[in-house]
């Protein structure tokens, strides 16, 4: 790269960033607005608000949205200044139910904790909600229709809905949730804060951190998805990646060597061979009387498979449901992952997840590249590993973000970097990538375990609080159950 192109990007960088931060300091001022707590910590004073900002930056005096907090106070007298802001992944979960339990975490031993839920999830106003999906997904199922046209019909209908109640479906992205959150530390007049974010929420504290990092303290980043990765270009690969890591731990594994000897060519000959061959399945609806005859794929067999492989307490019990699938034993398998789907509530997000995903990685993401890991990974072709898609985006129409939310993000800034070495979603490999740009950042890796391992074990819990409290001294590790490197 030549030094004038070098100057221009940096230049732009610092174009984007200024001129975000001008905006919001000059045309309008953030309001907050207290409320009646969802959720309360019994053992700590707990205190609850509305922060109140344009629904679109670049139109200061037009709608407002209302984006619910909890402010968890530390009972100790002595605690820091400088407190924790949570916010959730997926793009689309809450964020708001963890306050319960905030005083068994270490970090809060210290500290006050704040947990802000973004625009257009479950507890904001609007919530984004595309209810009608979930409901079609299981009528697709119990009329074996195709399941790809009868979703971008419902996903037009929640987007012709969404659009009729007056939202700007292009204004719900990870540009205008950073902002939140410095709106937000505006409000509160919090001089240094620390930031977590776990998987989607990741790349979302990065870009806090990128586009107003005068007050960032420190950042843990747990499974954290990058915005610069684009994410469907190498899905596969990550998947792949973390199924053999479960064959690699079968073959070191010698009291299971008779029953899962050579899993991993027995699995890649089962799910090549299948190719998009039928299956069905009596299945009976929870308060149905008759039972209905469901027909799957290949897809629905590696999704059952991925919904373990992303669970920590689950892991454990993959290679014994690979094995079931292979010796024709599916029904247990597939029955517990149609409960799944048929036992799901209305209380989804999709709506700001498609205009997320859509704006930010879909928009960006090469076809050309998607289709051909189907061509390097045949047993795995086919598998649907995003509800979100070309398709769909073309059916939910929002504006791409600037281009300037696809570069890595420059940082001095300390930061912790988690991971497991199991995990099918975001694998060790970004954060090498975050790391190569931010020199006072450290990686963990944890052994054994999949998505979000920092913030769901009681090790990384420890590890969290010690990382806040010396953010710049090198983590403690026992080099086993979890290494650096």
């Amino acid at each position: 790269m030549t030094r004038s192109i070098i100057s221009y990007v940096l230049c732009l960088l610092l174009f984007a960033a200024g001129s975000l931060r001008a905006q919001q300091k000059a045309e309008y001022t953030p309001k907050i607005e207290p409320c009646d707590c969802l959720f309360k910590n019994d053992s700590l004073k707990t205190r609850c608000a509305y922060l109140v900002v344009p629904e679109k930056r670049n139109k200061p005096n037009g709608k407002t949205i209302k984006l619910p907090f909890i402010y968890v106070e530390s009972s100790n007298p002595n605690k820091h200044k400088d407190p924790v802001l949570y916010t959730a992944g997926g793009p689309g979960a809450s964020s708001l139910r963890g306050v319960r339990f905030i005083n068994f975490r270490q970090f809060s031993k210290n500290r006050d904790y704040i947990a802000f839920e973004q625009r257009g999830v479950t507890y904001a106003q609007p919530c984004l909600s595309c209810d009608g999906i979930s409901e079609a997904v299981k009528e697709a199922y119990r009329k074996n229709q195709p399941l790809n046209s009868v979703l971008l019909g419902a996903v037009k209908a929640c987007r012709k809905k969404l659009v009729e109640e007056g939202n700007d479906l292009s204004a719900y992205n990870t540009t205008e949730n950073a902002a939140d959150i410095e709106d937000l530390r505006r409000a509160l007049k919090i001089d240094s804060i620390n930031l977590i974010g776990i998987s989607y929420s990741g790349g979302l504290m990065l870009t806090v951190l990128r586009n107003y990092p005068q007050h960032i303290r420190s950042i843990v980043l747990d499974s954290a998805l990058p915005g610069f990765v684009n994410y469907e270009e190498d899905a596969l690969f990550s998947i792949d990646a973390s199924f053999n890591k479960i064959f690699s731990n079968c073959e070191r594994d010698s009291a299971a060597k008779r029953q899962y000897s050579n899993l991993r060519q027995r699995f890649h000959r089962y799910f090549t061979d299948i190719g998009n061959k039928d299956f069905s399945l009596r299945y009976l609806e929870k308060g149905a009387k008759d039972s209905i005859t469901i027909k799957y794929h290949r897809s629905e067999l590696i999704d059952f498979l991925m919904n373990n492989l992303q669970d920590n307490r689950q892991l454990k019990n993959v290679p014994y449901y690979i094995t079931q699938i292979i010796d024709g034993k599916q029904h247990d398998c597939m029955k517990t992952y149609f409960d799944g789907i048929f036992n799901s509530g209305k209380d989804n997000t999709l709506g700001m997840r498609y205009s997320m995903y859509c704006s930010e990685q879909i928009h960006y993401a090469n076809q050309t590249l998607i289709d051909r890991q189907d061509e390097i990974f045949p047993y795995l072709a086919g598998y649907r590993f995003n509800d979100v898609d070309h398709p769909i985006c073309s059916c939910w129409k929002v504006q791409p973000v600037s281009p300037v939310a696809k570069m890595p993000v420059y940082s001095n800034v300390p930061a912790l970097l988690s991971t497991g070495d199991t995990d099918p979603y975001c694998p060790a490999f970004y954060n090498d990538v975050i790391s190569h740009y931010m020199p006072n950042s450290q990686r963990v890796l944890f052994t054994d375990k999949t998505h979000g391992p920092a913030l769901n074990t009681r090790e990384g819990d420890v590890l969290i609080a010690e990382f806040i409290d010396n953010p710049y001294r090198k983590v403690k590790v026992d080099g086993v159950k979890i290494k650096t490197w």
